[in-house]
Formats: C-alpha cells, sequence, structure tokens
C-alpha cells in the first residue's frame, strides 16, 4: 500500500468519574478550550468533552468520557501511562509551577526528560500528566491557544506532547509501530525506574514533540486496572479519509483485528490493538469541529452528529446536565 506517513499525535482519551470537576480543571486551572461538549457515540449515556487550543485543531484535543461509577485507577503495566500537553517554552513551565501551587495541584519539580524541560502533574483524579517545552521543537507545529483562556496566550498549552506507553514486552509494540504503522526508532533516554531497561522514543512525519511515542518496558509491574483517571486509548493523525480507507485495507490484508472504518462526524476512525492490549486509533484531519457549532460558540451546548439528532430528547433525559455556556 502507498501510504502518506501518519502526521502524529490526533488525541488522547481518558475517563473522568464526574464532568462539572473535569470542565472546571481543564478549562479554569488548564486553560484549555472546551470545543465540544457531546456524547460518546457507542454509548450515549454518557458525556465526551473535547478540551484543545482554540478551535480543536487536530493534534490538540484531550478528550474524556464521562463515567459517572467508574472505580480508582490500579496503575501498572499494559497502559497509556502518561499524556503530555506542549507549552512554548521553558519559562513556561515556571508560570505553570506558580500555577499549581496557586490552585494546590499535585506537582512534581521541573526536570528534563528526553532532552525536553518537563513538569509532571496530576489532575483531581490522578490523570498522569506532564507539560513539555517546545522551546526546541523542530517537527510538527502546536496549535493556537483559545485567547480568552483565563492562562495568558504565551504560556498556554499548545497540542499534545509524546504519550509514554508502558508494556511488558516492548518489543512485541515496536514491531507495530516500526513495520506496521511506519513509526522508526530514534533514540533511547534512560528510565526514572532503577534498573529498568531505557526509554525507547519513536517517531512519525516531520516528528518533534507533536509526533512521538514513548515505549517503557515494566516487568515488575502488575497490569492496569483502569477507571476514573487513565487513558483511554490514543489516536494519530491521517491526513484524509482517502488515506484512512488505504489504512482499513492495509489491515485487513494483515489480518490485524480492526473495527474498520468508523464515522465519527468530526472525524473518520479506525480502531485496533497492538499486542500488549493498548488501543490504537487513526483519525482523519477534518471535518472539524465548526459543522454544527460556530467559532464563537463551540462547546457550549450539547452537540450530536446528525445520526443521533434523532435521539436528542431521550438523550438528553439521561444525561446530567452540564453548564458550559460563556
Amino acid at each position: 500500500m502507498n501510504f502518506k506517513p501518519l502526521k502524529g499525535q490526533h488525541h488522547v482519551s481518558a475517563i473522568t468519574g464526574n464532568a462539572k470537576d473535569n470542565y472546571d480543571f481543564y478549562t479554569k486551572i488548564l486553560g484549555l478550550r472546551l470545543v465540544k461538549k457531546t456524547v460518546n457515540q457507542d454509548d450515549t449515556s454518557v458525556y465526551h468533552l473535547f478540551y484543545a487550543d482554540e478551535r480543536g485543531n487536530p493534534g490538540t484535543d484531550l478528550t474524556f468520557f464521562e463515567i459517572p461509577n467508574a472505580g480508582r485507577t490500579h496503575y501498572g503495566n499494559n497502559s497509556i501511562s502518561t499524556t503530555t500537553l506542549r507549552v512554548p517554552n521553558d519559562e513556561a513551565l515556571i508560570y505553570w509551577k506558580d500555577r499549581f501551587d496557586q490552585f494546590q495541584i499535585e506537582r512534581d519539580d521541573i526536570s528534563t526528560v528526553s532532552g525536553r524541560a518537563a513538569l509532571a502533574f496530576r489532575d483531581f483524579e490522578g490523570q498522569r500528566l506532564q507539560l513539555v517545552s517546545d522551546e526546541n521543537n523542530q517537527g510538527v507545529a502546536g496549535g493556537k491557544p483559545w485567547d480568552q483562556s483565563p492562562v495568558p496566550v504565551e504560556n498556554g498549552v499548545i497540542g499534545l506532547g509524546p504519550v509514554t506507553l508502558t508494556v511488558p514486552d516492548a518489543e512485541l509494540t515496536a514491531n507495530v509501530l516500526t513495520n506496521v504503522m511506519g513509526f522508526r526508532e530514534t533514540r533511547t533516554y534512560s528510565s526514572p525506574s532503577l534498573e529498568q531497561p531505557p526509554i525507547r522514543v519513536f517517531e512519525t512525519g516531520e516528528g518533534g514533540t507533536g509526533a512521538e511515542v514513548h515505549l517503557e518496558e515494566r516487568v515488575d509491574l502488575p497490569r492496569e486496572r483502569p477507571g476514573r483517571g487513565s487513558v483511554h486509548h490514543v489516536a494519530f493523525r491521517v491526513e484524509s479519509e482517502e488515506e484512512l480507507r488505504k489504512w482499513v485495507e492495509y489491515l485487513k490484508e494483515l489480518r490485524m483485528p480492526n473495527s474498520g472504518f468508523v464515522e465519527r462526524y468530526y472525524f473518520r476512525s479506525l480502531y485496533f490493538r497492538e499486542p500488549n492490549g493498548i488501543l490504537f486509533e487513526l483519525a482523519t484531519d477534518g471535518p472539524g469541529f465548526e459543522g454544527d457549532e460556530s467559532f464563537e460558540h463551540l462547546g457550549e451546548t450539547l452537540a450530536l452528529p446528525p445520526y443521533l439528532e434523532y435521539q436528542r430528547e431521550q438523550i438528553e433525559a439521561k444525561i446530567k446536565p452540564l453548564d458550559t455556556k460563556r
């Protein structure tokens, strides 16, 4: 198959137990824009919230499914163990360190991770997050922070950075990343866990902060039991629907179990699991989030794709109201 390379991260989807607290944290403290308030298309009784840059450009979306009865996460293996968010430069991390202290957010000290300044922190449910500096980025460009955010634009989050996968057998995942998905292995760096193998870095497309997967092998951990504060899946960018349909055919030829083509309205998708059980999605860059709401009012009302609109009355009756009007 004649593919264009995957372009980098598209979005990361995680689990929250409380949509209201989640909305408050990610918009009022992290300063992201809620660009879409919709429902999980596979279970319309729960919210699916999309936070991003000013208009939800591909590569900037951090999304959450609300599962109110989700238990706590028991961290471990076979997981997406860290989600990183890009900020413009090293100086921005000093701003964030002070901001986290102001809001009493659990954080680590500023450190260096694979050559970049970084600041690890946790949200109110223990979601494992890290800000990374884009100061020396030579790869995929970031997005544009919303100018009505409580965080000044010069310090704002500009998109998703590397995701870390923690697995018991790194070679199995590495094989899929390189031989199936077209990533290239570029370097390693020391694991923060003593006596563990180095963490391996893979990149795709233009590379850089927004197009990396970091692969950590840990044979000493139990399998993660996901819940609130865990990550559900990571999605990677495909340029167009035409390209995505090539991927559908390619995975069929490889006899890799997958979802086939999935219509998500805001983008088109394809899902499959790599051998350590982590769910990957390939998602198109478009159409985007302005097909059913204007740029000025993104995320303010419950948006439903046309094929769910006929169920609006039933959906709104089941779902707890969430005020996101600005």
